[in-house]
Order: structure tokens, then sequence, then C-alpha cells
């Protein structure tokens, strides 16, 4: 139970202190989830994963992510993290750079890209799921502080999904994603008693690139997160669906989150698209990673 490794990295950063943070606890195998949920309270940020052994021994690590309430199935940017502190530890079976994680939703491929600045990591999303689409654009817009006019006029509010549900809300361009002002009670109201989801605000803001924001104090009771690595995919191909980016065989977007927080995040999307299909048949989410802080925990008794 003592002194299991702990590292602190930010992820989807281009340098220290930007980007999202994440804590990442080695040798998890055995402990209890409910300390797993309690430590994760104690780190106070997004996410706090936890490594353990394999079910498959083909696969690299068992990974568990927690935000300070709840425990997620997927999510993107602990995933890359987590392979990122796996890969600089020595710790992939075999030493290579393309491994599976096994997390909530079945198995996560990622692969590690060397650079002169580093490794950086992406992840293979699961599934892309295209959901409900919400015709109350007035309420939508009145939950996020804006007004409708702010709303992108040819694009859907929807819910899209790679194995974590976002409602996606366009809007016309970064200046309103910046005056984005949630308001909670408004957001969770949307979902008519079914279960919340996080919004994720977005726009257009350049050649194949996109300006976001993402709030969950209405569901995590996180008020903004950085960077969301399992909204990438989906914003991704969101983008692609409804013309705000040019369709092509390959598409490689940048999206920018947690700006507006002094927390700049830098997340790569790359979607492979066959025939006349509307979803991309491949997409990969990737960025960054950079150290802050290794120790080892505490007898917690």
């Amino acid at each position: 139970m003592n002194n299991r490794p702990l590292h602190h990295v930010d992820v989807f950063a281009e340098r220290p202190l930007e980007g999202n943070q994440l804590a990442v606890v080695l040798d998890a195998g055995g402990m209890d989830p409910g300390l797993m949920q309690r430590l994760a309270r104690e780190m106070n940020i997004s996410e706090t994963t936890f490594v353990m052994p394999p079910d498959d021994p083909a696969h690299a690590a068992r990974v568990r992510i927690f935000t300070p309430s709840v425990e997620l199935p997927f999510a993107g940017h602990p995933t890359i993290g987590t392979a990122w502190v796996l890969n600089e530890c020595g710790l992939v079976p075999g030493g290579g750079s393309e491994f599976v994680l096994e997390e909530g939703v079945g198995p996560v491929r990622v692969r590690g890209v060397k650079s002169r600045d580093g490794t950086s990591f992406w992840l293979t999303n699961p599934q892309l799921t295209f959901g409900e689409v919400f015709s109350d654009r007035g309420a939508v817009a009145a939950a996020i502080g804006a007004g409708e006019s702010d709303l992108l006029p040819e694009a859907p509010v929807q819910v899209v999904t790679t194995g974590n549900p976002f409602l996606f809300i366009p809007l016309r361009n970064a200046k309103s994603v910046d005056a984005a002002a949630p308001d909670v009670i408004r957001l969770a109201g949307l979902f008519r008693g079914q279960s919340a989801l996080p919004a994720y605000v977005f726009a257009p803001d350049g050649d194949r690139r996109l300006y976001c924001r993402m709030f969950a104090g209405h569901v995590f009771g996180i008020a903004e997160d950085p960077a969301s690595g399992s909204a990438g995919g989906p914003v991704g191909a969101f983008a692609v669906r409804y013309g705000l980016v040019p369709r092509a065989q390959k598409v490689a977007i940048v999206a920018e989150q947690g700006t507006k927080i002094g927390r700049r995040s830098m997340m790569h999307i790359e979607m492979t698209y066959e025939g006349a299909s509307e979803s991309p048949s491949r997409i990969d989410v990737g960025g960054a990673v950079k150290p802050v802080v290794t120790g080892t925990l505490a007898d917690l008794g």
C-alpha cells in the first residue's frame, strides 16, 4: 500500500504549466476504489488515473479514471498522459511505443510519436456516434449566457460521443466562445430530467482550427476543463460533417482549449474518411505531455 509512484503531468501542453493537469498513480493494483475516489478528490484536478495490471497480458495496463466526484469509463487527456508516463518510465512490455490500455469502454490503442521536442502521444478513438439534436436553441443559448444569434446558424446543437458524450454548441466566432458564461441550473435543465452532459462550446477559428471551451459544473463539479481529449474526436467529426472544416480523405484539425482560463491546450485531431460516409472510419487525437512533479504516495492507512 505504501510508496506508490505518483506523477503529475500537463497534457496537450506546449510548455509546462499549460494544458490539462493529470495525476497518474502507478502500481495501483489492489487499491480500494473508494480510496481512488478520495485521492482524486484530494488531487482536485480534472482527472486522476490509477494504473493496474491488465486483464489481457497482451495489453500494457488497465487504467481507471476518476474526476473529483465520479469515475469515468473513458477520457482523452488521462489516456494520453498515462500512456506517456508508462512510456517514460519504461513500463510498457517489450518497450514499444504502440500499445493498448484497458479502460471502462474497452481496449484503447495509443501510440507515441518522437520529435525533437520529445514524445507526443495519440489515442485512437472508440466508435463515433451522433446523437440527439437540441431544437430549443434559445434555451441552449441562455444556458451559456449567450443570445440565440451567437449560435452558428448552419450547424445544430447536438450530442456526439466516442465514449464520453458531450453536448456540442457551435458559436459564430472565438469572441462569442470567450464571452460564454454558463448557468449551471439552466444547463442541467436542458436535459429535462435525464442525465446531464458536459457542454462543449466552440467556433471555427481560421483554417482547420477550432477555438473551444468545456463546461461541466452541472455534471462533475468541474466549472471549466482546460482540455477535453475525449471531445477532440467528436468535435473534429462534427466540424467536418456540418461543413465547418473541408472534408478530404485525410483531415487534420487543431483544437485550442483552455486559453480563457490561462491553461492553453492544443489538441491535434486526425480523421480518415472512406467513400460517402458522413463519419470518419478512424479518429486519432494527440498532443504533447510535459512533466511537472514526480513523487510517491504517503502511507494512507
